[in-house]
């Protein structure tokens, strides 16, 4: 198994350390960060997340943001789900989504339905999951095309990410 091959990298060359490093990131965790593998030719894409930090084309977001294939807006939502409002949603609508995506932080947390029946009352599709799963959804969603739109609110638990 090659992560075996790894195992005492830290008391070797810096040329194993190194090697780590290369593998590490060809599984798709550096520093730990989650990573997807997606191509950026489709708009903008999330190419990693961790605690408190989401990377989008080079640049680390450290707050909540919307991001779509067209355009990032930071500085977006709440600090927690549990205060998420009509005017968090109203945001997103103006993008002009299919699809909503809302990351929740580091667990799924439901926000009060009145809070989204503008974009119900549309026929657009809502998904409430936490951020590393909204993360992912997202690229899927934007490499098959889709119109969609994601509010991503920051995981803060530095101890257990995600």
């Amino acid at each position: 198994m090659r992560s075996r091959r790894f195992a005492g990298a830290l008391q070797n060359s810096p040329e194993s350390i190194k090697s780590l490093l290369v593998y590490r990131l060809s599984l798709g965790y550096l520093a730990g960060m989650r990573f997807s593998a997606a191509d950026s030719d489709d708009g903008h894409l999330i190419f990693g997340y961790g605690p408190g930090r989401i990377l989008i084309g080079g640049r680390t977001y450290t707050r909540g943001l919307i991001v779509s294939p067209e355009r990032i807006d930071t500085d977006w939502g709440p600090e927690n789900a549990i205060d998420l409002a009509a005017k968090h949603f109203d945001a997103l609508l103006a993008l002009d989504p299919q699809i909503i995506i809302i990351g929740t932080g580091k667990h799924q947390i439901f926000p009060d339905p009145n809070t989204y029946l503008t974009a119900l009352q549309q026929g657009l599709g809502v998904d409430i999951m936490d951020t590393g799963a909204a993360c992912r959804a997202y690229n899927i969603l934007v490499s098959e095309g889709r119109k969609v739109v994601a509010g991503l609110i920051m995981c803060r638990d530095m101890a257990n990410p995600f």
